[in-house]
């Protein structure tokens, strides 16, 4: 699917993640982020374009934070606080604080907490978009835990043979430390694709796949068309039909609901304001399951077996959740991340309005 919808090279160019990451540090700062916090969303932000999650780097998001922290929709000095505490949880007030910047230090939180009592939740209510969701589930890897990350935001979402949105995107992330094999790194929203990844193939003039949206009226829309405006459309829960599973993404999108909008006290995502997400961070501690090199032994032995599987008919190979992404950041960090041409523009303009420095070269 990604080289199918994404892969446009003639359109982009090449830039080094260091540059970036430095000139979207500089573009928070100017729009009242402490430099300490603008450090925490620049990696955020370029970590996922490093790994090819385009839909939650730079190119998406950068501008749309901008926007709402000059407007006012965004605090970018959050003065977040923990409202309620026990050895083993914490739930968080954000202060209408960038959840880019504030899950990592939740995450932080929990994995302290698992350090002591094995497993270590943390629920953060009023806050606002936490971009690419497994980064923060993978704060917890350095640590020798499985890190869990979940997102209730606003309703995009049609529940399963419903016409109007009730539902968001509400993604689910888990990343689970090996040995000698790259990390289990598994990010998804359970819709069947994000807005974001619809907007990609507007601004790239491709079609949508059938099953990925539903019409204005809820109708599925099940043969490929062009992406539509924005509000033209609605999305689809994974699954996108009855006949094809689609209850399933819609229980998760509303397990979601409950584990994020319910537990931080924020509510579900149809009575929130729309510009306030609610979000979770779970670190489990191996080391009080079982011995964390036996475990890493075993993700390694169960990875190669997956990986290993022979391919049907017409593929190439057995890809397992977070291959990929591994495998662009090898060749992006070698070889510069690669940015639509229409972004690049963005960042010359930004770069000369807010009297910063241009040097993504």
């Amino acid at each position: 699917m990604a080289k199918q919808v994404f892969s446009q090279e003639d359109s982009k160019v090449r830039v080094n993640d260091g540059a970036l990451r430095d000139t979207v540090k500089s573009i928070f700062e100017r729009v009242g982020v402490p430099p300490e916090d603008a450090d925490i969303g620049a990696d955020v932000l370029v970590r996922a374009d490093l790994m090819g999650v385009e839909s939650h780097g730079v190119s998406n998001m950068l501008e749309r934070y901008v926007v709402r922290y000059k407007s006012g929709v965004m605090n970018p000095r959050p003065k977040w606080r923990i409202i309620r505490e026990t050895p083993g949880t914490a739930t968080i007030d954000a202060d209408q604080g960038l959840g880019v910047i504030i899950m990592p230090q939740a995450m932080e939180i929990a994995i302290n907490k698992a350090k002591k009592v094995g497993v270590g939740m943390v629920t953060v209510g009023n806050s606002r978009h936490l971009g690419m969701a497994v980064y923060h589930a993978m704060v917890a890897l350095k640590h020798d835990m499985i890190g869990v990350c979940m997102s209730s935001v606003r309703p995009t979402v049609l529940p399963s043979l419903g016409s109007e949105v009730r539902l968001g995107t509400n993604p689910i992330a888990v990343a689970a430390p090996a040995g000698e094999e790259p990390p289990f790194v598994f990010d998804a929203a359970t819709s069947v694709v994000p807005d974001n990844k619809v907007d990609i193939v507007r601004r790239l003039g491709g079609n949508l796949f059938p099953g990925w949206i539903g019409d204005e009226h809820g109708t599925p829309i099940m043969e490929s068309v062009p992406a539509p405006p924005r509000d033209g459309y609605q999305l689809l829960p994974l699954g996108s039909i009855p006949q094809t599973g689609a209850h399933k993404g819609y229980g998760l999108a509303c397990v979601v609901d409950i584990l994020c909008g319910g537990l931080s006290g924020s509510g579900y995502g149809a009575v929130r304001d729309t510009d306030t997400v609610a979000h979770s961070v779970t670190a489990y501690n191996i080391d009080a399951f079982l011995d964390v090199t036996r475990f890493k032994s075993m993700m390694d032995e169960w990875l190669r077996t997956l990986k290993e599987t022979p391919p049907a008919p017409g593929n190439e190979r057995v890809l397992v959740a977070g291959q990929m992404e591994w495998e662009a950041e090898q060749d992006r960090s070698a070889n510069g991340i690669p940015l639509h041409k229409e972004v690049v523009q963005w960042f010359r303009d930004t770069c000369a309005e807010m009297e910063i420095p241009y040097i993504l070269g």
